[in-house]
């Protein structure tokens, strides 16, 4: 398999939990605020990562896309 599909599914992964995280600070009603807010920008981290991840690797030719049809 390939680098950077196992990357880009680790990210993902990433990026699932940290909002799993967040919810779960958000159902408690006494948790830290600060933790909530640390999760959230950690899932806007990783997002932002994974979107310059997928612009570099489509640059350098490691990924291609192509069509729905094709």
């Amino acid at each position: 398999m390939d680098v950077i599909k196992v990357l880009v599914v680790v990210v993902l992964l990433g990026i699932v939990f940290s909002l799993g995280s967040a919810l779960f600070h958000l159902s408690r009603g006494k948790g830290d605020p600060k933790k909530m807010v640390r999760a959230l920008t950690i899932r806007v981290g990783l997002s932002v990562a994974l979107f310059i991840l997928l612009m570099l690797a489509w640059y350098n030719g490691l990924i291609t896309p192509h069509g729905l049809g094709n």
